[in-house]
């Protein structure tokens, strides 16, 4: 029969999954109170690092819908649960793997979807997600920055006189008109 205590503990790991955009499956064998302090502190707040006991997430994860664990819950586990930006979830994880060698990261989830320990360092070698915002950013602003500077030196070229550009204006025309009658003798000639 299950305690309450047992009880309550699927149901915060059951919600954790749910409420999280991504989770990442960690072994923490040999780290101390310390460094896993320091590994919460790195993640940032917009996750939950948590020891679990496995059966209890086994069970978790079956009621939140989650089979991206299944056979990985064994020896001692905890997961980051992240609720915010999962790239950069995932880089200060897998940096704070590199510097101690005790923490593994066996699999991981995002978006609903499965990933193994190489698709969670792939995850943490993206840019953040403001990086990337901002890059798009910039792509869409380069067109009409363009398109500004073109209308400024319009703008410029009309106060310095207007009959100038009214020439440039009317040779623009006179060429225009110039190649219509060349491309439709083109088209009316046969070809052989």
């Amino acid at each position: 029969m299950a305690t309450p205590n047992k009880v309550a503990a699927v149901e915060e790991i059951t919600n954790d999954f749910k409420e999280s955009t991504a989770a990442v499956l960690t072994e923490y064998r040999g780290l101390t109170v310390a460094q896993l302090k320091e590994l919460r502190v790195s993640l940032g707040q917009n996750s939950k690092f948590s020891v679990v006991k496995n059966t209890l997430t086994a069970r978790a994860a079956k009621e939140a819908g989650v089979d991206a664990f299944d056979g990985q819950l064994a020896g001692p586990t905890a997961i980051a649960f992240i609720k915010g930006d999962a790239v950069a979830a995932a880089k200060s994880l897998t940096d704070f793997a590199k510097t101690n060698k005790q923490l593994v990261i066996k699999t991981g989830l995002f978006e609903g979807k499965a990933l193994n320990a190489a698709e969670v360092a792939a995850l943490a070698a993206l840019e953040s997600r403001e990086l990337q915002l901002a890059m798009v950013a910039g792509i869409l602003k380069a067109p009409m920055a363009a398109v500004a500077r073109t209308v400024d030196a319009l703008r410029l070229k009309l106060e310095e006189g207007a009959p100038a550009a009214e020439a440039t204006a009317d040779e623009a025309v006179a060429e225009t008109e110039a190649e219509a009658p060349a491309v439709e003798a083109e088209e009316a000639t046969p070809e052989a």
